[in-house]
């Protein structure tokens, strides 16, 4: 039984005895779905576009931006209680599933249950970042099948959030009737190397060590970061097709084999997620999202055909439209695609290397990293890279999806989960100056050979701008010491896609038990990193480009 199978009859058991009203009420909402975006008939799981319309409420608490309006309730209650999220509590009222689904209008009170926990939602529901409509499709039911989906979502903070909201129980054999049938989505995600570090299991995000990252101009396949928004795709490539269309309307289809008729191009780039760093960021403030360290970047080899041709045979006038549109086929729970765009300045500029990818380092790309087909923006952040490539689409407009309209966009200091309001603020497309020193890591015992240290790291700028020095001090920047550099020395003016390698003998006290080290990069442009994360700490936590520091102990 496929996937999609499984969690369509689980949830078409449960719905034909509790939630047949829900069910009828989003019929035509997974109608319009699969109108605009087709059966997904390529992917192996088509039957999502109505099991999860059915239930979008894996939008239901799609609150992980909005935690922090809460927080004063969350910690009230962390305070007067220490139970775990769904737990039977004996201090409340114990409900029927019956009377949950009673509750489904602001009239009556809007309820959903987790676990054995009742939730009154019914002031949350406005605050919703996805809209009233969206959350109230969930109404009077469980939310357990869609944090199957959204996984992100089991953090401690997000449970005591949806805790505060607690006002009863269901049974436990209630609980176990929400949960038969259930089939986690991730189920058939591939397997991943060992030597990954993982930051979050579902959805998967996992990075290298620093030391393994710089041992290699080209980043190995099975060592690149892997960064997935929802459950990994299946997709078979004898069923694999692409559509382009202008302004949403199709006007080619092309399969595997068509696509590969198109001249045949390989870039050399890097890719590098927009939170990578972030866990330093971290340290100014907390913040929500994947705690990557400095691992969330990679170097290959991307081959392909370049976007250019296939939207000049689509006759695509660049004057008439502002944005390409990218979706790929994996899909949220209301059946919506991973969307992203870029500028047409830059897709239809022939030097700006964009490539419908289908090899990365020579070989097919892995399943995480997008097979068959995915789009790779060289200079841009990764999230705009979308995988599993399904429809491009040349618009005035940019891509609609929250990827592309919330999640990352730079946001300045003094901007709070209360006052930030993410339409003033354009999406991050070119990435700035960034370092990191990879060998020795933070706290590792470093050997001195004749008064000196070796350290190695990364350096790296988006927009094709060339990295022109990387400094690195071990006095709090009394001395600066220019790093030796490794470069790919293949490219033309303004196409420097690929990172810089570089490598330092520090001279240093041999009297002293620890030092500081701190680097920093600057880029053809003179844009150099700055100094400290207190000036450029943002809610997203992206952008993470401060000098990097750490500290090691000197063996005497």
């Amino acid at each position: 039984m496929s996937l999609s199978w499984k969690i369509f009859w689980g949830m078409r058991q449960r719905s034909q005895i509790l939630s047949l009203q829900v069910m009828v009420k989003n019929y035509n909402t997974c109608k319009d779905t699969e109108k605009k975006y087709g059966s997904s008939k390529n992917v192996k799981n088509p039957a999502m576009l109505y099991t999860t319309c059915i239930a979008v409420a894996a939008s239901v608490l799609s609150i992980s931006y909005y935690t922090l309006k809460y927080k004063r309730n969350v910690y009230a209650f962390n305070a007067t209680q220490n139970v775990k999220c769904g737990q039977f509590r004996k201090d409340m009222k114990t409900y029927t599933l019956e009377e949950v689904r009673n509750h489904d209008s602001e009239e009556k009170g809007i309820w959903v249950t987790f676990g054995q926990g009742v939730y009154d939602i019914t002031k949350f529901v406005d605050k919703h970042p996805g809209g009233p409509s969206k959350i109230m499709m969930a109404a009077g039911g469980s939310i357990d099948p869609f944090w199957m989906i959204f996984a992100n979502h089991n953090t401690s903070e997000i449970h005591s959030l949806l805790e505060s909201m607690r006002i009863g129980n269901i049974s436990e054999e209630d609980a176990k009737f929400n949960k038969s049938d259930l089939y986690d989505p991730y189920a058939n995600d591939p397997v991943r190397h060992k030597a990954l570090k993982i930051k979050r299991n579902k959805p998967f995000c996992a990075e290298p060590s620093p030391p393994l990252l710089v041992k290699s101009f080209f980043t190995p396949v099975p060592f690149f970061y892997v960064r997935n928004h929802l459950p990994v795709p299946e997709i078979e490539l004898k069923d694999y097709t692409l559509e382009l269309a202008i302004e949403g309307t199709t006007k080619k289809t092309l399969d595997f084999k068509a696509l590969q008729k198109y001249e045949k191009r390989t870039v050399t780039a890097t890719m590098m997620c927009g939170g990578n760093r972030r866990s330093e960021m971290s340290k100014v403030k907390h913040l929500e999202g994947v705690q990557w360290d400095v691992g969330a970047v990679g170097n290959a080899t991307w081959t392909g055909v370049r976007l250019f041709d296939v939207l000049k045979d689509l006759g695509v006038n660049e004057d008439a439209f502002n944005h390409v549109q990218f979706e790929g086929h994996d899909l949220d729970p209301s059946g919506m695609p991973y969307g992203g765009s870029i500028p047409i300045s830059k897709a239809m500029d022939p030097k700006a290397d964009v490539i419908l990818a289908y090899e990365m380092n020579g070989e097919p790309l892995s399943q995480d990293h997008g097979f068959p087909v995915r789009v790779f923006v060289p200079g841009v952040l990764g999230a705009r890279s979308v995988k599993w490539l399904s429809k491009i689409n040349v618009s005035k407009e940019e891509n609609q999806s929250q990827w592309q309209q919330g999640d990352y966009k730079g946001l300045p200091p003094s901007t709070t989960w209360d006052n930030v309001d993410f339409s003033k603020s354009p999406a991050i497309q070119e990435m700035p100056v960034i370092s990191a020193i990879c060998d020795p890591q933070d706290t590792d015992k470093v050997e001195i050979k004749n008064g000196k240290i070796k350290v190695k790291g990364y350096a790296w700028s988006g927009g094709g701008r060339k990295i022109f020095r990387v400094d690195v001090t071990n006095d709090n920047g009394k001395t600066w010491h220019t790093a030796d550099l490794m470069e790919d020395l293949q490219t033309n003016e303004g196409r420097h896609w690929s990172w810089t390698l570089w490598n330092v003998e520090l001279p240093v006290d041999e009297k002293s038990k620890e030092v500081e080290i701190w680097a920093k990069a600057v880029d053809s442009s003179y844009n150099v990193q700055p100094e400290s994360f207190n000036h450029i700490y943002n809610i997203r936590g992206l952008l993470c480009n401060a000098y990097h520091k750490i500290k090691v102990q000197l063996k005497q």
